[in-house]
């Protein structure tokens, strides 16, 4: 593959002949060319390819990575389209075989938190202590397809227990413990798990925070479970404390036995925001995450054997799980209990020198804060050897991207953009290809990405609706109680049949690469976490003094995000500080500190649709500066002079989506 390592004009980073030469992008090339007798000119080629030949790109991916899936001769079957695309039909797998398939000495995983304190786990303990913890899954009688759900911090104990999982084809699903006991079981309770896996609790802030009582109340709530392990990770589970240890039932070690499953037997299920009533459960199959994930973290993240990789995420949040799959590529992964940000933002450096990475994933937030400090990261972290850099969660600034690369000019920033739909990134790095402020690199491997205007035709340097053409092998394979595909269907493929319409809005550049501007439905995405409003409608709305309430998330020019939360009270409020309060503090108990807004707005009346339905999209389009007349028909709302009333509301700084 033809690479110019030359300067181009108004790149941040070229990739110099030697970091082309050294990617895992390149050894693949080089393998297609040497084992299949296909060369390509570039990386577009190579996309073309892979986006047309799927057959022959995701086998090809299946055997450069030596991964442990079954041969066989039928592929991909696309005769009923999407959704309903079949993969490796007959294939058998299990994802924690491929994950644990490096052995000996060498560290697999590193477990740090906030307070600095460091535990590693080598090849063969980590595989030692699944085996044990797989053996007790089988002891207490679950048997593939069986629910394990998991209330825990970003700990190495998590990785184990979800490995543990895995290797007995059991279920996982897991769910950050700053959600309320509520929070958490309104995710759960649907799974009708068997086994609830908790914590005592987690750092944050410089602080330890005890969730045994939400633990303990949500063990009460979930009548399926018949066994509560408990992690204690904090050192505050007592003797008498009732249940099991992962500290001892995972002490001996054993051998794992691997279930062999299916191709598309269900691994884990990821949760919707609840954008409209309770979250939904997104199910995704061993197969299809092993290939997904070897393919981006292997060829778009450059991970090799060796690398040390850490990608800052909480449990409830896909990317933990794209963090545990560094696994299937040798790297070693790391977790971290505690906040990047604290004591400031500068500690996102700290934690990097500390483990010497060579991949630090973060969100856009993140690294807008650390820019905001205006620290040299070399002043913080003189020993810092970053190769890369990962962005995501929402839209990188372009004065964002240029800051890292003045501070750090040979680090690669690979910014990328996915979802929990996929589990994994739609666009993102490209290590043979420059990378430019104000765009992600491109759309990755076996993406059939393109932006579609109003009539389904695709555009370029012009924004609109993300669609994928051609399917993907981890595209959900159905949503949990689902059973007609009516909320999957309805979910990605309502607008063009056939069609995944992501509901992002996006500029596909005559570059090639992926401009993102914010999400094009209602769900809100803060510090790189999608947030329902439904959840946050559920604890405010049962407020006495709450009448109505209307919450949306406005992506600004200067990179921030403002969500603010538009209340209609029941009667006068007497004291404003003590009404928004009141419902701040809601929030915060009932969902989760995140989910709590940057404002309480105190308004009239709200609009909605004639059947009853609140106008998200529109009030943020309108925030956003379009016209109310441009995003919905007066007619067709109960109070246009309430929707009208927004235009106050405008932010100074705003970002419109086309």
């Amino acid at each position: 593959m033809r690479v110019d390592s030359s300067p181009v004009e108004g790149a941040l980073w070229v990739p110099s002949a030697e970091f082309v030469a050294q990617s895992r992008l390149t050894a693949y090339t080089d393998y297609l060319a040497a084992e299949r007798g296909r060369t390509f000119d570039d990386y577009r080629q190579l996309w073309q390819w892979s986006t047309t030949d799927l057959a022959g790109f995701w086998s090809s991916l299946r055997d450069f990575f030596d991964l442990d899936v079954d041969d066989r001769d039928r592929i991909v079957d696309e005769g009923t389209g999407m959704p309903h695309t079949n993969w490796f039909v007959g294939a058998r797998t299990n994802y924690a075989a491929n994950a644990l398939r490096t052995s000996g000495p060498g560290i697999a995983v590193e477990s740090l938190d906030e307070t600095g304190a460091l535990d590693t786990l080598t090849w063969d303990e980590l595989r030692l202590r699944v085996g044990a913890l797989a053996h007790w899954f089988r002891s207490q009688g679950i048997e593939p397809g069986d629910r394990i759900v998991a209330y825990i911090p970003n700990v190495a104990a998590a990785v184990v227990s979800m490995l543990a999982c895995a290797a007995v084809g059991a279920v996982w699903a897991s769910c950050a413990q700053e959600y309320s006991a509520d929070g958490a079981r309104d995710r759960f309770a649907q799974l009708e798990p068997k086994i609830l896996i908790a914590a005592d609790g987690y750092h944050y802030g410089g602080k330890k925070h005890d969730r045994r009582a939400q633990a303990t109340a949500l063990a009460a709530a979930l009548d399926s479970v018949e066994t509560v392990l408990w992690i204690d990770n904090l050192g505050s589970l007592d003797a008498d404390s009732a249940g099991p240890r992962f500290d001892e039932v995972t002490a001996t070690g054993r051998e794992p036995e691997y279930t062999r499953v299916e191709f598309d037997h269900p691994l884990w299920v990821l949760f919707s925001s609840g954008t409209t009533g309770r979250p939904k459960g997104i199910v995704h199959g061993h197969g299809g995450i092993i290939l997904e994930h070897a393919k981006f973290l292997g060829l778009h993240a450059d991970l090799k054997p060796g690398s040390t990789f850490l990608w800052l995420a909480t449990p409830s949040w896909m990317v933990w799980n794209v963090q545990v799959s560094g696994l299937l590529c040798g790297a070693t992964i790391v977790t971290f209990d505690g906040s990047p940000a604290w004591p400031d933002p500068a500690q996102l450096w700290r934690i990097t020198d500390k483990l010497e990475l060579d991949f630090l994933g973060t969100s856009a937030a993140s690294l807008i804060a650390a820019q905001t400090l205006a620290a040299h990261p070399l002043d913080v972290a003189p020993g810092l050897r970053l190769r890369a850099i990962g962005s995501t969660g929402s839209p990188l600034p372009p004065s964002t991207a240029q800051w890292v690369s003045q501070m750090l000019p040979e680090v690669w920033l690979a910014s990328a953009s996915g979802g929990t739909d996929i589990c994994s990134a739609f666009a993102g790095g490209i290590p043979t290809e420059p990378v430019f402020a104000d765009q992600i690199q491109g759309p990755l491997l076996g993406v059939a990405l393109e932006a579609w205007d109003t009539h389904g035709s695709p555009i370029v340097n012009e924004t609109g609706e993300m669609v994928v053409t051609r399917p993907m092998p981890s595209m959900p394979l159905f949503f949990w109680d689902d059973p007609d595909f009516t909320k999957y269907t309805d979910a990605y493929f309502d607008r063009y049949p056939g069609i995944w319409r992501h509901g992002d809005w996006i500029t596909v550049t005559d570059r090639g690469g992926v401009i993102v501007h914010g999400r094009s439905d209602a769900t809100m995405n803060r510090q790189g976490v999608r947030i329902g409003s439904g959840e946050i409608y559920e604890v405010v709305e049962q407020l006495n003094e709450v009448r109505d309430s209307l919450i949306v998330g406005v992506e600004l020019d200067d990179g921030g995000y403002w969500m603010p939360l538009f209340v209609v009270p029941s009667r006068p409020v007497p004291d404003t500080d003590t009404f928004t309060k009141t419902i701040r503090d809601t929030i915060r108990g009932g969902v989760s500190p995140r989910h709590v807004p940057d404002d309480v707005i105190i308004v009239d009346a709200l609009p909605h649709t004639r059947t009853g339905k609140k106008l998200e999209v529109p009030v943020k389009r309108i925030l956003q500066g379009a016209d109310p007349a441009s995003v919905v028909n007066p007619q067709a709302i109960d109070n246009p002079d309430a929707l009208t009333k927004f235009r106050t509301f405008r932010p100074q700084t705003t970002s419109t989506p086309g």
